[in-house]
C-alpha cells in the first residue's frame, strides 16, 4: 500500500479558501435520464408491500396501498424552501417526496373480511388514522390547490370530505388530530379570506444583512433557511393557521384563538384544553423554524389564555450539546386529564459547568392556576419520561461522557427506583421499550422542543410489557416481556423462533397474551399474524406475494471476520441467481461507519440474516441482477474514549476496510483486482476517504457525501469537537484535502436539492473540480430536484444505471491500474 501523508496546516488554509469558490464543473457528454435494464426497471415499478396501520381496540386493521415512486415531474413542481421545510404552494402544504396512498382496504382482525373505503377522485392521500374507539378512519386527500380532511366509517368503509371549503394547513405536517371523544377532530386550517401571496420584488430594496455582537452562537450548516425578508413574508403567510375543532358527523367547524404559527397545538386527555407553542419573530436565519422564538401557553377549549408557560428564544447561541434554558420538552401527562411537564436545565444548558443536577422536571395541574411542582431532577441530561395508565413513571436521563442511560420508576410517596442502567450502544443489553396504549395513529399527546410525550405505557395489575429488538450473537431475534414493577423481574412471553425474524406490532389484548406480529424468513415475504401465546398458535391475517421475484434465486449468507486489531466485524454476502460455488464474481461492498467508544459495543451484531430482502430506491443490492456479489453493510467501527474516536479516523477505516476485503478473498467469492467501494451520505465521505487512502478498491461510487470538513465546522455525525479545537482531525478526516491522492475511478451523485444538514451539493462539486484538477477518473452527476434520498422515478432508474456502468467499466472489466496522477499522485 503506497503511502498517503498528513495534509499540512498550509494546505487546510488553501483548501478552505477553495472550498468557498464558485466554479462549476463541465457538462458530461450525454443527456437525458438513463434507464437500467429490465429486470432491475421490473423490480422498482413493482407495488410496494402495503403498509399497515391497526386500531385502538385490536379489531381493525388498514392497508394503505401506494405507488412505488413519484415522478420527476411531481418534483418539479414549484415549492418554497424556508424555515426548514419545502413546502408547495398550491396546496398549503409539505413536498411530497414519497409514493402516494392510492387504496385503503380495512380488515377485521377476528375473521379476516375486508371492506374498502371509498376513496376521492386521484386519490392522494396521507396521514392515515383511527380515532380513540377504532371506529372511524381519517385521512387526509391533497388535491392540486388544496389538503381535504376526509373520514370513513370503519363498518362499511364509506367515507366522504368533512373539512367543506375551508382547506387543512400541512405546512407544519400532519394537520390534524384526532381528540379523546372519537368524534372530533383538531385542526390547523388555512385562514379565510387570506389574501394573495407575498410578491418577491422585482427589484431589490436594499442588501440582505447579518449581524452579531459578541455572541457565541455555534450551529451546524442547515438547508432551506429563511435568507431574506421576502422569506420571513413567505414563512409567515404560509404557515399562519386558524386552530379549528372539526365535529366528523356534520363538518362543523368551530375556530379555537386567534392565527398563529403553530410548532404545537395538542388537546389535553379530557379535551379541555390545548397546548399550543406559537412560533414569533424574529425568526433566525442560522436555525430553522423548530429553533425560532415562540411563546409556550395554554389555551381553553374556547381559546381564551389559561396560563402562559414560558417566552422561549431562539437556540441560536445553545451550546454544542446544550439544551436551552427554559422549559423544553413540553408535554401532557397521558395518564392525567390535564397536567402538564415540562423540563428546565440546572446547568445554564451547558455539560462544560459541573452541577450536581443537570435538569429538573416540573408538573402543573388544571386548572393551572398554581405554582409549578418540581417532580424530580436527573444527575445526566434529562431524556424521557412516561406513565403507565396507573401513574407509575418511567424517567430516562443520559450521560453523554460515558455514553450512560439510566432509567428509573416514580411512583406516588416512594423515592425513585432505578430500572436499568445501560451503556447507550450497547445493543445485546437492551431490555425493550414499553409498549404504550394505541391511540389513533399510535401517537400520544406529544410535545414541542425537545418533547417527551406519548401515549400512557399498557399496565396490567403490577406489570408493563417491553417490545424489542433482541439483538444478540445470532442477529436480531425480536422480544416481548412482561416485567413487574414491584419486584423488577422479567419474565420472557415471545421470542422469535430460531432462522426466522418476527416482531411484535401491538398487543390485541390487554393481558398480551394475543399479539399482532410480523413475520418473515429469507423465503417468506412479510406477512401479519394473530399469534395466541396461550395455545401456542398462529393464524395469517395477510398474504402478501413477494413483490420482487426476480431476486428470489439469490444466495444469503451472514458472515463474521476480525479486525487486525482484534475487534470483530461483521458483514452480509449476497450472491447472484446462478452462482456457482467457487467461481469468483467481481464485488461491491457498501458500507456506513459508526462510532464507538468501546471494541465491545462495537463488535456486536447489528441486524438479522433471515429477514426477506426487498430493495426499494437506487438499492446496490439491484446488481445482484447483473451479475456482482454484494458485501452488504460490513461493519467498519470507529472506536475511541469519550470523543476520541476520530483521531483515528482512516486507520481505523482502512483497518476496516482491509478486513472485509480479505474476508471476501479467502471465502473464494471475489479477487482483489476486481473489488468496488460504496456509500452514500456518510457512507460516501467513507468511500472518498478509503480510496484516498488505500489502493484496495478498484472503483468507488459516493453519493450525496460531504468531502471538506472545513465546511461542517460546528460538528458532523458523532464528531462534537469543533474545527478550531482540532484542526488536524478536521483536515486529517477530509478527503477533499487528500483529491491529489485518488487515482481510482470514482463516481459522484448529488441531489441538487439536498436537503441534509451537511451535505451540501457543494460538496460534491467542489471535490469534482479538485479531481479533475489533478486527472483523476471521475464522473459527477447532480440530480434535478432531488434531496438527499433519491425519490422521483427517472432519478432512481438513471442513479441504478450509472452505478451499474460505472462497476462495469472499472470494477467488472478493469482496465490496468493506475499508479499515479498528473499532479502529485503517489
Amino acid at each position: 500500500m503506497r503511502s498517503k501523508t498528513f495534509a499540512s496546516i498550509a494546505l487546510i488554509v488553501a483548501a478552505v479558501a477553495a472550498a468557498y469558490g464558485q466554479a462549476r464543473p463541465q457538462s458530461a457528454s450525454s443527456s437525458g435520464y438513463l434507464v437500467p435494464p429490465k429486470v432491475i426497471v421490473d423490480i422498482l415499478d413493482a407495488p410496494p408491500t402495503p403498509a399497515v396501520a391497526v386500531a385502538p381496540g385490536g379489531r381493525t386493521i388498514a392497508l394503505q396501498t401506494r405507488r412505488s415512486m413519484p415522478t420527476i415531474a411531481e418534483l418539479a413542481r414549484p415549492i418554497h424552501r424556508i424555515g426548514g421545510a419545502r413546502i408547495n404552494p398550491k396546496t398549503n402544504g409539505r413536498q411530497q417526496r414519497g409514493g402516494n396512498i392510492t387504496a385503503i382496504t380495512l380488515k377485521a382482525i377476528a375473521d379476516g373480511s375486508e371492506r374498502k373505503v371509498t376513496m376521492p377522485p386521484d386519490p392522494n392521500v396521507g396521514n392515515v388514522s383511527f380515532s380513540p374507539d377504532g371506529r372511524q378512519l381519517a385521512f387526509t386527500h391533497t388535491k392540486e390547490n388544496g389538503i381535504e380532511l376526509w373520514l370513513a366509517d370503519v363498518a362499511t368503509g364509506q367515507a366522504r370530505a368533512v373539512s367543506g371549503t375551508d382547506r387543512l394547513n400541512g405546512t407544519s405536517g400532519d394537520p390534524c388530530d384526532w381528540l379523546s371523544d372519537s368524534a372530533t377532530l383538531l385542526c390547523q386550517l388555512v385562514p379565510a379570506g387570506r389574501g394573495p401571496a407575498p410578491v418577491e420584488p422585482a427589484v431589490p430594496s436594499g442588501p440582505n444583512i447579518l449581524e452579531t455582537s459578541g455572541r457565541a452562537a455555534p450551529a451546524p450548516t442547515y438547508e432551506d433557511l429563511i435568507k431574506t425578508n421576502h422569506d420571513e413574508a413567505l414563512f409567515e403567510y404560509y404557515f399562519t393557521s386558524q386552530l379549528a375543532t372539526i365535529d366528523g358527523a356534520t363538518g362543523r367547524k368551530t375556530p379555537i384563538g386567534q392565527l398563529g404559527i403553530f410548532e404545537t397545538a395538542s388537546a389535553s386527555p379530557n379535551d379541555q384544553y390545548v397546548l399550543v407553542a406559537r412560533i414569533k419573530r424574529p425568526f433566525s436565519h442560522l436555525v430553522p423554524m423548530s429553533g425560532f422564538p415562540e411563546d409556550v401557553e395554554i389555551w381553553s377549549r374556547s381559546g381564551e389564555l389559561v396560563r402562559k408557560i414560558a417566552d422561549v428564544p431562539s437556540t441560536e447561541g445553545v451550546p454544542i450539546n446544550g439544551v436551552i434554558t427554559g422549559p423544553r420538552g413540553y408535554h401532557w401527562r397521558a395518564d392525567q386529564p390535564a397536567t402538564i411537564i415540562w423540563t428546565e436545565a440546572l446547568d445554564e444548558g451547558t455539560l462544560r459547568n459541573k452541577v450536581p443536577f443537570r435538569d429538573k422536571v416540573v408538573t402543573l395541574n388544571a386548572p393551572f392556576s398554581g405554582n409549578p411542582a418540581e417532580m424530580t431532577k436527573t444527575e445526566f441530561r434529562f431524556a424521557a419520561l412516561s406513565f403507565t395508565e396507573k401513574g407509575v413513571g418511567l424517567l430516562s436521563e443520559a450521560d453523554r461522557a460515558t455514553r450512560t442511560t439510566r432509567t428509573w420508576l416514580l411512583e406516588s410517596g416512594a423515592a425513585p427506583r432505578r430500572l436499568w442502567e445501560k451503556r447507550q450502544e450497547d445493543r445485546y443489553g437492551d431490555p425493550g421499550s414499553p409498549l404504550v396504549r394505541r391511540g389513533g395513529d399510535g401517537a400520544g399527546r406529544g410535545g414541542g422542543r425537545g418533547g417527551a410525550g406519548g401515549g400512557a405505557i399498557l399496565q396490567t395489575g403490577d406489570a408493563i410489557y417491553l417490545r424489542g429488538d433482541g439483538a444478540s450473537t445470532e442477529g436480531d431475534r425480536p422480544f416481548l416481556d412482561r416485567l413487574n414493577l414491584t419486584t423488577l423481574q422479567a419474565e420472557r412471553l415471545f421470542r422469535a423462533e430460531p432462522k426466522t425474524f418476527e416482531e411484535v406490532v401491538a398487543p390485541l389484548s390487554d393481558d398480551a397474551k394475543t399479539l399482532l406480529t410480523r413475520y418473515e424468513t429469507p423465503t417468506d415475504p412479510p406477512n401479519y399474524f394473530v399469534r395466541d401465546l396461550a395455545t401456542g398458535t398462529k393464524r395469517a391475517l395477510t398474504t402478501f406475494k413477494d413483490p420482487q421475484p426476480q431476486l428470489r434465486g439469490m444466495e444469503r449468507q451472514f458472515v463474521t471476520y476480525t479486525r487486525k486489531d482484534g475487534v470483530k466485524l461483521s458483514a452480509t454476502l449476497y450472491l447472484p441467481p446462478g452462482y456457482q460455488k467457487g467461481q469468483r464474481l467481481p464485488v461491491v461492498m457498501w458500507a456506513y461507519p459508526r462510532e464507538f467508544t468501546d471494541s465491545d459495543t462495537a463488535g456486536q451484531i447489528t441486524g438479522s440474516p433471515y429477514r426477506f430482502t426487498i430493495v426499494s430506491g437506487p438499492s446496490h443490492l439491484l446488481l445482484l441482477t447483473q451479475g456482482y456479489a454484494i458485501f452488504d453493510n460490513p461493519t467498519m467501527p470507529i472506536i475511541g474514549p469519550g470523543e476520541t474516536a476520530n483521531d483515528t479516523y482512516v486507520e481505523q477505516l482502512v483497518a476496516g476496510a482491509e478486513a472485509a476485503v480479505n474476508k471476501v478473498v479467502d471465502m473464494g467469492v471475489g479477487d482483489r483486482d476486481r473489488i468496488g467501494v460504496g456509500g452514500h451520505s456518510y457512507g460516501a465521505f467513507m468511500t472518498a476517504n478509503l480510496l484516498a487512502h488505500s489502493d484496495l478498491f478498484r472503483a468507488g461510487i459516493a453519493r450525496s457525501g460531504a468531502y471538506n470538513r472545513t465546511l461542517t465546522p460546528f460538528q458532523f455525525q458523532s464528531e462534537r469537537r469543533t474545527f478550531w479545537e482540532v484542526p488536524q482531525v478536521y483536515a486529517r478526516m477530509s478527503p477533499f484535502f487528500y483529491a491529489n491522492k485518488i487515482n481510482e475511478p470514482i463516481l459522484l451523485t448529488h441531489g441538487e436539492a439536498d436537503d441534509n444538514s451537511g451535505t451540501f451539493p457543494i460538496q460534491s462539486e467542489r471535490l469534482y473540480m479538485a479531481l479533475k484538477g489533478h486527472g483523476a477518473t471521475v464522473r459527477y452527476v447532480t440530480l434535478p430536484h432531488e434531496a438527499h434520498g433519491y425519490a422521483g422515478r427517472e432519478s432512481v432508474l438513471h442513479t441504478v444505471a450509472e452505478m451499474l456502468n460505472w462497476m462495469d467499466k472499472y470494477v467488472k472489466n478493469p482496465p490496468p491500474r493506475r499508479t499515479t496522477t498528473s499532479q502529485g499522485g503517489s
